[in-house]
């Protein structure tokens, strides 16, 4: 049988934040369908999770919630129907281990990882804000503390900043250094349980950098599996802002690669762990990155939702310098860029150029750096030329395509790379046109 508590862990998460919000949307609904009033104590949540089957009424009343037909209701019973509210991550009979010295070397299907972990996530979170402070580890070996810790968090820092630079291509194998290093620490030093945390979540760091710099470098089956296990190692850590950070960047590999719900379901998780964190600009960011994934879902209602989410957040940003290391990156900029991407995906082009020119001329901290993020700033730019060819503006599309083939030089990335060979083949469409017969030519 699933597991109905899981189940429900992942519902209070994606549908109401906490139980009582659950449990009211539930009972709004059962009001509405027209079955009258339903009470909303815990302890009916609480007898589901055990196994106590709810009435009808109330079935129908969730499912109506969770977009499920009436008809699989009563087609399917309880509890199967219930596991269509999460189609894309569902629960298997096994359960991923816990223990982190050994989650890397953990066999298995990354997908099926990546279902069962976005559920346990769903659980996960409430108990480790909670958790007791801890005791002294009774690992043997050299004793290790916060100055190594410390350490380990500047090298991935640094990491990240390489990575923009000089793209993935020199990075991964960085990231997986770091990684080992971290790892024998943790199988042969000693170490209290707070310092172990810290380890444990540079750890998932770095695993988390190895699969979008492996992504990044044209390899999404050996990025699946980084990302797995960078959640696996972020649970344990009971990290909010590793996790959240972890699934953002997961669910871009998801959305690149033809998995649109995989992607939101990703970016619905990191905003859970992303609220606990107290950033607004982690909560626009994540916003932003909803609206990438359902954009690439074809969902117009629910992309521009998340783009007015995204810009209304960030309003209520801290300034950069007193926000969370792993967000030097999100500016104001960053976020226009992103849902100008979004608006491309859906077909608006000329809502994409808006977004594209805001993203450069906000005030100067906000104004998107594309010194600084060369490799980004060529795939904006190419998705700009694209919008400027799909308004028919070829000299505006030139123009453009020139600014990120500029910006790519010297940065090795196989996204960036097939962004303008994408773009190269949209322009041979009007080879015969002397601008754009130029360009090609001299891009060759």
């Amino acid at each position: 049988m699933r597991d109905i508590a899981v189940l429900f862990d992942y519902l209070v998460l994606h549908h109401g934040g906490t139980a009582a919000s659950l449990l009211r949307r539930i009972a709004e609904r059962h009001k509405s369908l027209g079955y009258g009033g339903l009470e909303c104590h815990r302890q009916k949540l609480d007898r589901w999770k055990k196994g106590t089957a709810p009435d009808r009424y109330t079935q129908l009343a969730l499912a109506d919630l969770l977009s499920i037909s009436a008809h699989d209701v009563i087609r399917l019973g309880w509890p199967a129907w219930l596991e269509r509210a999460v189609p894309d991550v569902l629960l298997f009979a096994h359960h991923a281990s816990t223990s982190l010295h050994e989650a890397p070397e953990r066999a298995g299907d990354p997908v099926q990882r990546r279902r069962f972990l976005l559920l346990s996530a769903a659980g996960g979170m409430s108990a480790a804000l909670a958790m007791p402070a801890p005791a002294e580890s009774a690992t043997a070996g050299q004793r290790v503390g916060a100055s190594l810790a410390s350490l380990h968090e500047q090298r991935l820092d640094a990491l990240r900043h390489l990575d923009d630079r000089i793209g993935s291509g020199h990075v991964y194998s960085g990231a997986v250094g770091e990684y080992n290093m971290i790892k024998d620490t943790l199988r042969t030093a000693s170490y209290t349980e707070p310092i172990e945390d810290r380890l444990v979540a540079v750890a998932a760091d770095a695993q988390r950098a190895a699969g979008w710099t492996a992504y990044d470098s044209g390899d999404p089956e050996t990025a699946e599996e980084h990302f797995a296990t960078a959640a696996e190692l972020a649970l344990k850590s009971a990290n909010p802002e590793v996790m959240a950070n972890t699934c953002a960047f997961w669910a871009i590999k998801c959305y690149s690669t033809n998995e649109p719900g995989a992607a939101a379901s990703l970016v619905e998780t990191a905003q859970a762990y992303g609220r606990a964190t107290g950033s607004a600009r982690m909560i626009a960011m994540l916003h932003a990155r909803a609206c990438r994934a359902y954009a690439r879902a074809h969902d117009p209602r629910a992309s521009d939702r998340a783009a007015n989410a995204a810009l209304s957040a960030y309003e209520k940003a801290t300034p950069l310098h007193e926000d969370l290391s792993c967000l030097y990156w999100v500016n104001q900029g960053e976020i226009h860029q992103l849902l100008g991407s979004s608006a491309l995906n859906l077909g608006r082009p000329s809502l994409a150029l808006h977004h594209f020119e805001q993203a450069a001329v906000s005030n100067r901290s906000e104004t998107y750096d594309g010194d600084s993020f060369p490799r980004g700033a060529a795939i904006y730019e190419a998705r700009a030329a694209e919008a400027y060819l799909a308004l028919n503006d070829l000299d505006g599309a030139v123009r453009t395509a020139h600014q990120a083939v500029d910006h790519m030089g010297g940065v090795r990335s196989a996204r960036g790379s097939t962004a303008l060979a994408d773009l190269r083949s949209k322009f041979r469409a009007h080879g015969q046109v002397p601008v754009i017969k130029e360009f090609l030519e001299m891009t060759r």
